[in-house]
């Protein structure tokens, strides 16, 4: 028996109108063609589907057991036609998140917040367990968003600009680098430094810094939360390089000493990398903006002077001074 959701249409309307010709009405077809189109129904399934004669018409047992198959089955094709309908127009989708930055949950839940409430039907998480497996995840569209400080070229993605920061060094107070008003790559040789706990290739002390300069700290520690890292730093058991806005709520601690790293104008840039398919996604590109707009007001802070660079983004203007 072949059957098309068609005939399970036509079941349905039989039974909700009780006859042929209100039936024909609901489907928007001709009585002839409801007629013609039952009665190839009866033939392919070798039974009667209705009992004749019945006013209002009503359905056999068989026609029955054909309706409840109507009933599971045509209410999950609409569901899925309204969800692709909704694709289609950019109203609901997946937003799944990877990052590269442990930091970067500061200014993303917020933001995400927001989104939360504008695109109420777009799934929304954040796939932390492929941080740094990121990008090919996100050709193997496993996820569909990566924040990054790292654009590598790679065919189908693109990188869309969020904001600048700059590294920062920080040490405790009472660490004699506390008296430099510029951190240079000699100065880590003696040095514990705190780091994420993810590959040099990742850190932007290695990147922008020590790995130019063939420079090895004393020891290297890696640890997972900012919090933790502060705190180690504090009480003078290491240092850290971190990104400018991180550090704003440590800005005036007497614990702590802020510098910039030498030369003094190290910036970097995160991005946001999607496929390039989706990236004209009315959701992605929401997402995108409202990144943008935290990251920017998340940078309002004694310690940075906000400027605006050629490309929009938020850039900071100046470092603070020593203390």
């Amino acid at each position: 028996m072949h059957l098309e959701l068609r005939h399970l249409r036509t079941i349905r309307a039989i039974h909700r109108a009780g006859g042929l010709a209100r039936a024909a009405e609901m489907l928007n077809i001709t009585q002839s063609a409801l007629s013609h189109q039952v009665k190839g129904l009866e033939e392919q399934a070798g039974i009667d589907l209705f009992v004749r004669p019945a006013r209002p018409l009503r359905l056999s047992a068989a026609g029955l057991r054909l309706l409840r198959l109507a009933e599971r089955v045509l209410p999950e094709v609409e569901a899925l036609d309204d969800e692709f309908r909704a694709l289609r127009s950019g109203k609901t989708g997946r937003l799944h998140i990877a990052m590269e930055c442990h930091a970067c949950f500061e200014w993303l839940l917020p933001a995400l917040e927001d989104f939360r409430h504008a695109w109420p039907d777009v799934d929304v998480d954040i796939r932390a367990g492929l941080a740094f497996d990121a990008l090919p995840a996100l050709l193997r569209e496993e996820i569909d968003v990566v924040i990054t400080s790292d654009p590598v070229p790679m065919e189908g993605v693109t990188f869309h600009p969020l904001f600048d920061y700059r590294p920062t060094f920080i040490a405790s107070a009472l660490n004699p680098l506390a008296a430099k008003d510029l951190i240079e790559a000699e100065d880590f040789r003696d040095q514990t430094l705190i780091t994420y706990p993810v590959t040099r290739e990742k850190l932007d002390i290695f990147t922008e810094m020590l790995t130019p300069a063939r420079v090895e700290p004393r020891a290297v520690r890696p640890i997972e939360l900012t919090a933790v890292i502060l705190m180690l730093v504090a009480a003078d058991r290491g240092v850290a390089v971190i990104p400018d806005w991180v550090l704003r709520q440590v800005w005036h601690h007497p614990d702590y000493a802020l510098r910039p790293l030498a030369p003094g104008t190290i910036t970097r840039t995160s991005y946001a990398a999607l496929r390039e398919a989706d990236g004209d996604k009315p959701y992605l590109r929401a997402f995108r903006d409202l990144s943008v707009q935290h990251s920017i007001g998340l940078r309002d802070w004694p310690g940075a002077l906000i400027g605006r660079n050629s490309s929009g983004l938020a850039e900071t203007a100046a470092i603070s001074p020593k203390g």
